[in-house]
């Protein structure tokens, strides 16, 4: 017996009448590939899991998608080259834009076997970080005080760019000059720009 959601059932009631019998046969699809899959609502839409997300389907004004959560790690001819819609197997507007039955089961398939074996997806590489420029009104002010200096320089990146977009944000001189001094009080303190906040 499937593991069924009624809250799926109440999504594929409100969906276009267009989209209920896709949503439908992929409901059945889904489900036919492996009795291990239940289902739930994700970002409000029908999610279907198993040891983790394994695909989601979801309804639009004019079109339905398909989607494998671990797409990228699936070998299929299936995926188009150029997406045209959210999802994995491109814009569904009829029972016919799908693939067929036994490649939809096999990717279903596929995606649990990935997750069965705890396989993730590799994230993205983080974005080099950019090199921050420290003004040199601000590196003078801080040559004048070793212990501010000090604290600046054994800051992460991250501490150093908040206090440094404070001041150079500064829209007139006077106040440019009045957060060159906080910061340079702030920091002989070893206090990071926002430490007001740290303990609420």
């Amino acid at each position: 017996m499937p593991n069924k959601d009624p809250r799926v059932d109440a999504y594929i009631e409100k969906s276009a009448d267009f989209a209920k019998p896709i949503l439908n046969h992929l409901r059945k699809l889904i489900h036919k590939a492996s009795p291990k899959i239940s289902e739930t609502v994700k970002w409000s839409m029908p999610a279907f899991e198993y040891k983790g997300l394994v695909c989601g389907i979801a309804a639009f004004k004019q079109h339905c998608a398909l989607g494998f959560w671990k797409e990228k790690l699936l070998d299929s001819d299936a995926f188009p080259a150029q997406k045209n819609a959210m999802g994995s197997v491109g814009r569904i507007t009829s029972k016919k834009d799908l693939p067929p039955d036994d490649v939809i089961i096999k990717l279903v398939q596929q995606a649990i076997e990935l997750n069965e074996n705890g396989v993730k997806v590799p994230k993205k590489a983080a974005a080099p970080k950019k090199e921050l420029v420290v003004p040199d009104y601000l590196t003078a002010a801080l040559k004048k005080n070793k212990t501010a200096q000090k604290t600046f320089e054994n800051f992460p990146y991250s501490c150093k760019k908040e206090y440094v977009e404070w001041i150079t944000e500064a829209k007139t001189e006077p106040t440019r000059e009045k957060r060159i001094a906080t910061t340079i009080e702030w920091l002989a303190e070893g206090k990071r720009r926002n430490w007001k906040y740290e303990n609420c």
